[in-house]
């Protein structure tokens, strides 16, 4: 049984099954229906097979042995005429060399079966011929037959035997009164019809019905399915909104359905989790606003007495009397420190107004020259690295903001010469692509894809150093983010502010591109794709 089991669920697991609920539910219903017409279909033809072999059995005790004991001992023929001439079959009616029949066929139906067998062999065989002046004929049994016909218990119960030469019939055996068996038969025919007649109706009807109910099924299931596919699609827009950042307008809410079913309380705690989800999206945007605006405010406040300091700084170091060693370090290290603390404050307020989405220059920009420019100036800032260039023959032209273009250049040179020892080899390349490019699946990194109708302008940074630490390799291009300072010393760069690669990655962003990052220890890449465009 457990073996059965197994095998059912094997079976099962192999058929495939439909992927919607509507058509998992429908298809249920089609099967359990069928299912059901299938056990009231054969229930019917068993119980009708029973009803009319049973009224056969009892035309069988009707009729008695009369007909097979006639066999042997001869009786009165329905006609005084002698039958000598063959029958439609082509068989001889039983009777003597003169035409004369010795079966008695009175009360007989046409079709009747009788035999008679002395110590398990068929002595006589007949059966009685339809037609006017209907008689008997000789039947001709095979071994089979007459071992069928042995065969039968002698208890007067009727039985189903088939016989080769006359098909189904339905026997009864009796012991006769000279030690013989006397058998009487039959035929299952019209049994056999009905009961096909009743197969073939029961299938056009049950199959008409499995038609209609699987369409009326259906629909009947898509209308009850109406609220949770509502939930559906909403769920399927939600999905497609951009919740990462920034303003979200979610769509509009599932209408209301019946709460007292199964979906309509899936519909509304639906609609009570994306309330919630908008309060805290809203909150966070509030938020982010209030952060920028205060990073805003912030830089340019500081921005005045930054340069106030810086300059009073300047001030005191021209004056012209002499000033003590230690007064002049201290005047040395707040210039410095201003001027590095001028710096970033100018990157938060850049990032600031990029957050806030506020335009950028829109002009043809020679991208081509920029970088033969920052790399000439990487080269004066860092001239124990080797510098490399891979350039188009063609200058490459994008649409943009020329000042933020050669910051971007300017920020991927500074990071590769600081976190890299010197000796290094720094490779900058620059192409474009015709047919557009996307990220590659190992490239980390963020912003749109880069690609557009004229193509997408590639422009990668490549450096053979120890690589960006695992741990940080994901948050590169976040604000604030360092690589450990002791380790960036050492290689003889600035501990930077953190927010060199965070304004990169939003001017590639704010210019429709994106940034990315394949490092391995011996290989570092940043690639930034930017739209091609201008003239």
């Amino acid at each position: 049984m457990r073996a059965l089991v197994r095998g059912a669920r094997r079976w099962l697991s192999r058929v495939p099954l439909p992927h919607t609920l509507r058509a998992r539910l429908t298809a249920g219903l089609v099967v359990l229906l069928a299912a059901g017409c299938a056990a009231v279909g054969v229930a019917a033809v068993v119980e009708l097979n029973g009803f009319l072999t049973g009224r056969l059995d009892q035309q069988l005790r009707a009729a008695g042995v009369q007909f097979p004991a006639s066999l042997e001992h001869g009786g009165p023929l329905p006609s005084d005429t002698a039958r000598s001439r063959k029958d439609a079959t082509g068989r001889t009616p039983v009777g003597d060399e003169d035409g004369d029949a010795d079966g008695d066929t009175r009360r007989q139906a046409a079709g009747t079966f009788g035999a008679r067998l002395v110590g398990g062999a068929v002595t006589d065989a007949a059966v009685v011929s339809s037609g006017p002046g209907a008689g008997t004929v000789t039947v001709s049994l095979s071994a089979r037959d007459a071992r069928s016909l042995a065969a039968l218990p002698t208890d007067g119960e009727g039985r189903t035997t088939e016989l080769s030469s006359l098909g189904g019939y339905r026997m009864m055996a009796i012991p006769g009164r000279d030690g013989d068996v006397l058998v009487t038969g039959l035929p299952t025919e019209s049994v056999e019809a009905a009961v096909h007649r009743l197969e073939g109706v029961a299938a056009v009807v049950f199959g008409a019905v499995l038609a209609v109910a699987g369409v009326a099924g259906a629909l009947w299931v898509r209308w009850s399915l109406r609220p949770l596919s509502r939930v559906a699609a909403t769920a399927t827009r939600v999905s497609e909104l951009p919740l990462s950042s920034g303003e979200v307008a979610l769509p509009p809410r599932v209408p209301a359905s019946d709460p007292r079913s199964e979906v309509g309380r899936v519909a509304a705690a639906f609609d009570a989790m994306l309330g919630h989800v908008e309060d805290a999206l809203t909150k966070r945007h509030a938020s982010e606003e209030r952060l920028r605006s205060f990073a805003a405010d912030a830089s340019h406040e500081l921005r005045t007495p930054v340069a106030s300091i810086r300059g009073h700084a300047e001030l005191a170091l021209l004056h012209p009397d002499p000033v003590p060693p230690k007064v002049l370090r201290a005047l040395e290290r707040i210039g410095a420190e201003a001027a590095r603390m001028g710096e970033v404050v100018d990157d938060l307020l850049l990032l600031a107004r990029l957050d806030a989405g506020r335009p950028l220059e829109r002009r043809p920009v020679d991208l081509t020259r920029l970088v033969l420019d920052a790399v000439t100036d990487a080269q004066a800032a860092g001239p124990g690295h080797r510098w490399a260039l891979e350039l188009s023959e063609e200058p490459v032209t994008v649409t943009g903001d020329a000042h933020r273009l050669h910051q971007v250049l300017a920020n991927l040179l500074a990071n590769a010469r600081s976190h890299t020892p010197v000796g290094s080899r720094v490779t900058v390349s620059l192409r474009t692509d015709a047919a557009g490019s996307a990220p590659t699946p190992d490239e980390a990194g963020n912003g749109a894809a880069g690609s557009s109708a004229g193509g997408t302008v590639v422009l990668e940074v490549h450096d053979d150093g120890p690589g960006v630490a695992a741990d940080i390799r994901s948050q590169v291009f976040e604000r604030f983010t360092r690589a450990d300072r002791r380790r960036t010393e050492d290689m003889g760069g600035g501990t930077g502010t953190g927010l060199g690669l965070s304004i990169v990655a939003a001017v590639a962003e704010a210019h429709g591109g994106s940034v990315g990052l394949v490092s391995a220890p011996g290989s570092t890449t940043f690639t930034v794709r930017l739209p091609a465009g201008g003239e």
